[in-house]
């Protein structure tokens, strides 16, 4: 039986371990140590913009610390992209918050304009002016950056940039994760690098970032006994985490490339095929690292539909895997205001993930072309 071939899957670089060894070498196996302080380095060198990385636990352990240190309370109300994995917006619940989700547009697949300038004007009319704005790179695809950020600004209502799944894709030749008031990233396993779990807050101040490291360490008072003015997380990432990521960022914008290289296979594969699109950049503003490749099927004129070819390419151990489901569709958020028509409903009806792992070798390739060609 074929080994199973996976959407995205870990890609190590070869010096992950030299850092790793080095951790246990020098007994620095807290959350706290050189390669954490290495690893933020080698981010805020990565994404310039004179900004400042606080390394944590996870991207929704970042995006809980930026709500709280945006004020966000019980009762207060947040704008979040609807099409987006629930991370994006759980935090908000965390705090007892209220999330307000928009719709996408058909050009990047993240959060729209028109309908984000709609929910702030409707949110205001009712007394409930937002407390922030969450907006997606979704699938390492940058959204409208000046429109979304122009709207932030004019009505004076923070933007948290989830940059979770965009480290690598840039705006008008500007790092994604530097566009927000505050910003985060993540490692999770299947991202562009991983440090098996974790994820980072982007500030654009050394307050911010020590404001961060401190709520993220159980926000413990300057004293020599444990004192807490404050309720604190254990939020921290690990020295020897931050070892595979200190490791990574060296492979990091050659995994770019190989995603990249992912997308162009299939726009190779599909091209001429009536009714199937390849997801890629709208525009020259935009460059994404195509965290993963999507493709959307209109089903009048292929035929078939996405769960088709899903199914199809399961049979032959190919992970495959319909795009995120709205949140505005999930039972646990469905009671909760929507604004925006059926763009994200319809991309995900009609999309598909495909394997697109910087780690894919030949024969796999080869794999898909036939398990494809085989369907079509």
């Amino acid at each position: 039986m074929n080994s199973r071939i996976y959407l995205s899957s870990p890609h190590m670089g070869g010096e992950e371990q030299l850092f790793v060894q080095e951790a246990f070498d020098t007994n620095w196996v807290a959350p706290l140590g050189p390669n954490v302080i290495g690893f933020e380095k080698d981010l805020e060198q990565y994404l310039q913009e004179n900004r400042h990385v606080a390394a944590l636990s996870s991207g929704t352990a970042a995006l809980h610390l930026a709500l709280i240190m945006l004020g966000v309370r019980r009762g207060d109300e947040v704008i979040c992209q609807s099409m987006t994995f629930s991370a994006s917006a759980n935090p908000i619940v965390y705090q007892g918050a209220i999330p307000v989700f928009v719709d996408s547009e058909a050009d990047t697949w993240n959060m729209c304009p028109k309908h984000l300038e709609e929910a702030i004007e409707d949110r205001i009319s009712k007394g409930k002016k937002p407390k922030a704005i969450i907006a997606v790179h979704l699938y390492g695809m940058p959204f409208k950056v000046d429109e979304i950020c122009s709207i932030s600004e004019k009505y004076q209502i923070p933007l948290v940039e989830d940059s979770a799944e965009a480290l690598g894709s840039n705006y008008k030749g500007k790092s994604c994760g530097t566009f927000g008031d505050l910003s985060i990233l993540s490692f999770n396993g299947n991202k562009i690098i991983t440090t098996s779990g974790g994820g980072a807050l982007v500030t654009r101040t050394e307050e911010e970032k020590a404001k961060a490291i401190f709520l993220a360490t159980q926000a413990r008072d300057a004293a020599p006994h444990y004192q807490h003015s404050e309720i604190g997380y254990n939020y921290r990432l690990s020295n020897i985490c931050a070892g595979i990521g200190r490791g990574q960022m060296r492979v990091l914008d050659a995994h770019v490339n190989l995603r990249r290289d992912m997308n162009d296979f299939y726009k190779n594969l599909f091209e001429g095929v009536e009714g199937i699109d390849v997801f890629t950049e709208p525009g020259t503003d935009y460059f994404s690292n195509h965290w993963l490749t999507c493709i959307l099927i209109d089903s009048a004129k292929t035929g078939f539909t996405s769960e088709e070819i899903r199914i199809s390419l399961e049979k032959d151990s190919i992970e495959s895997r319909p795009l995120w489901k709205p949140m505005h569709l999930q039972p646990v958020f469905e009671r909760y205001p929507y604004y925006g028509e059926n763009v994200a409903g319809e991309l995900f009806e009609n999309g598909l993930c495909l394997p697109s792992g910087s780690n894919l070798k030949k024969a796999e390739k080869q794999r898909i072309i036939a398990a494809i060609s085989n369907f079509l």
